[in-house]
């Protein structure tokens, strides 16, 4: 037993000798070393991709096999390289594109001269290369970090790097990758991103023999489309915002448009590719009003910032930055995104990418039915304008229709007042009037169109100037305007304070308490009051008054614990705080707002769509669900299977 126990005082970790330092051998630096560059099959296709596009590539194939760990084929028409930079090519820190030894102004993707020996000290390297106006090529091969001598060998222009059983010098990491499958998906987002830093490249991606996805030379509006799924090309919006000497520009998609995960999310600094957590959680603030929770906007940004203002020198994977002013970078991105998504539905304020040209629509109005409950009908005879004929001169329907058609009427004003009936407010206590209109001729470039029927008593069909079939669900809709209307009542100054009968106490780590003080001035705006009551605590004095029955300590704790996980935020940007208040009048909103199953009149529908085109953020509803849903001439296509 005497050797399962250490006696006491005793340093079980103490060797017997002291150990001598001594100079690792370099194929054991190599490995340790491709552990930071080369993790997973994604990052060497990510740092050979990168290789190629340095090179000045117009077009580039990439296929895998085995999810990358069989087989890597990276083939690019670049200037190559001679037989004098293909040996130093595999050699640690030898590079030709850094010429700022400041490690300021990098122009390029690479810049280490990591990559490729650390690729050939995991795995079995090839590289085949002839440089642009010459005869012939050169080939170099790498095993575990053993290098053979270069030798002539027969290739196009250009370089084609073939890596194979990648890991097999290092089965410790090998043993911890994921399926096939997974890594393969990894390696195709990457190579995603990449194609969207350089759209004038054409890229073909090619896994175990099946062609994903293959790009030709294109602009970056067709480029973000097809990489973010054409389907939902149709929705991107084209934003563009300027500040402190950075430039932001890039496309978003409306908040109807989400996914599970934020693989939609494609963002480049200085044409960089990069996973940023800033540019991430300014995303998701811009977005947070506006999309359901849980769920994850799909954008394509480009950030400009000046070289000195940026460090990629982070991390040998170099898509972790540092930014000067991190601050600045968040109000571009949430300030840009949110005046995009503010505009009205259907007209967000920027240019629509792909969009059709747009076609006048010509609708036949059928006269107002009854609102008697539905009975049996007589058979239908559709009216038949001049030269035209039908092969029947009847439809054979007995059965009343399910939805209310309307006669045809003035387009109402833009500028109608439109209100729930009826609804009282905090601010008034008192009815609002009822739905007005004013009548003024049609209006071709309204996004939502003309209504012409209500379904179900919840839908308003509308039929849009350039032919597409508009959909909208009344209460959500109404709820939308109702919540803006709220909470510019409520946020307009001051939100009213409810002091509390006995002031909490909050004990908090010192330097969430420095923070909650810094930012004393804004709480008191929100209705917060508080002051410092001593070493580590916070004496809470009021809330706001919409929040009765909140527990002061845990309001209090939570927006702390937000701050200090985003210094550069706003305790009005931060969900403990503003959710808890968009979360009343969200409720308000919905509760004064029209039902579903409440007969409107067409004045009422129209004024409700030239309300919607004006409304901030009027394409979700409180709850992030969408108001209105468009079907153009292509989608009705789809659906009925013309094309």
């Amino acid at each position: 037993m005497s050797g399962l126990f250490a006696e006491p005082g005793m340093d079980i970790h103490q060797p017997e000798t002291p150990p001598h330092v001594r100079r690792l051998p370099e194929v054991i630096v190599n490995r340790i070393a491709a552990g930071e560059v080369i993790e997973r099959p994604a990052a060497a296709v990510k740092e050979l991709v990168e290789n190629a596009i340095d090179a000045g590539a117009r077009r580039l194939e990439v296929s895998l096999a085995g999810g990358g760990v069989d087989r890597i084929i990276v083939t690019d028409d670049g200037v190559g390289m001679s037989a004098d930079d293909l040996a130093l090519a595999v050699d640690r820190h030898c590079t030709s594109k850094l010429r700022d030894e400041t490690l300021v102004h990098i122009s390029t993707l690479g810049f280490r001269g990591e990559a490729l020996p650390s690729i050939g000290a995991a795995a079995r390297l090839c590289i085949t290369s002839r440089p642009r106006g010459e005869s012939g090529a050169w080939r170099i091969r790498v095993e575990g970090g053993k290098v053979s001598p270069v030798e002539p060998a027969a290739g196009a222009p250009g370089t084609s790097v073939v890596v194979e059983d990648l890991f097999f010098a290092t089965p410790a990491r090998r043993k911890f990758l994921k399926s096939a499958r997974v890594e393969g998906r990894h390696a195709e987002n990457v190579v995603r991103r990449l194609a969207l830093a350089v759209p004038q490249t054409a890229f073909r991606f090619m896994l175990d023999e099946r062609v994903l996805f293959d790009l030709p030379a294109q602009d970056m509006a067709a480029r973000s489309a097809a990489l973010l799924d054409a389907s939902e090309a149709d929705g991107f919006l084209e934003i563009s915002g300027e500040r402190d000497g950075m430039t932001l520009s890039g496309f978003i998609c409306p908040p109807s448009v989400h996914r599970s995960t934020a693989n939609g999310q494609f963002m480049l600094v200085n044409g960089r590719p990069v996973v940023d957590p800033v540019l991430k959680t300014a995303v998701r603030v811009a977005y947070r009003r506006v999309i359901e929770p849980g769920r994850h906007p799909v954008v394509a940004l480009m950030l400009t910032v000046p070289p000195d203002r940026v460090d990629v020198n982070v991390h040998p994977a170099k898509t972790e930055l540092r930014f000067a002013d991190e601050a600045s970078v968040r109000s571009l991105v949430i300030g840009t995104i949110q005046r995009a998504l503010e505009h009205g539905a259907g007209s967000v304020g920027v240019r629509p990418v792909l969009s059709s040209a747009p076609r006048q629509a010509r609708i036949w109005y059928p006269p107002e039915k009854g609102a008697a409950p539905p009975v049996p009908a007589p058979a239908f005879h559709a009216p038949t304008p001049e030269g035209v004929r039908f092969a029947e001169g009847r439809l054979q329907f007995g059965d009343a229709p399910a939805a209310r058609t309307l006669p045809p009427v003035a387009m109402p004003s833009p500028h109608a007042g439109w209100d729930a009936p009826a609804v009282n407010t905090p601010a008034t206590g008192q009815a609002e009037p009822a739905y007005t209109a004013s009548a003024q001729p049609v209006a071709a470039d309204h996004p939502l169109g003309a209504a012409i029927a209500q379904v179900l008593d919840t839908y308003i069909l509308a039929v849009a100037a350039d032919g597409s079939v508009v959909l909208v669900d009344q209460h959500a809709a109404h709820e939308r305007l109702t919540h803006e209307r709220l909470r510019a009542q409520f946020l307009s100054g001051h939100v009213q304070a409810q002091r509390l009968l006995v002031p909490d106490v909050v004990d908090l780590p010192r330097v969430q308490v420095d923070l909650l003080l810094a930012r004393q001035p804004t709480l008191e705006k929100l209705g917060v009051e508080i002051e410092a009551f001593g070493g580590d605590s916070v004496l809470v004095r009021a809330l706001p008054a919409m929040l009765r029955s909140s527990d002061a300590v845990s309001l209090l704790r939570d927006l702390a614990d937000e701050l200090e996980a985003d210094e550069n935020g706003a305790p009005d940007e931060m969900a403990a705080l503003d959710g808890r208040l968009d979360a009343v009048i969200a409720r308000m909103a919905c509760h004064g707002s029209i039902r579903a199953g409440r007969r409107l009149s067409v004045e009422e529908m129209n004024a409700l769509l030239r309300q919607m085109e004006e409304t901030p953020r009027a394409g979700t509803c409180s709850h992030g669900r969408p108001t209105w849903l468009k079907l153009s001439k292509a989608d009705l296509e789809k659906l009925f299977g013309r094309r």
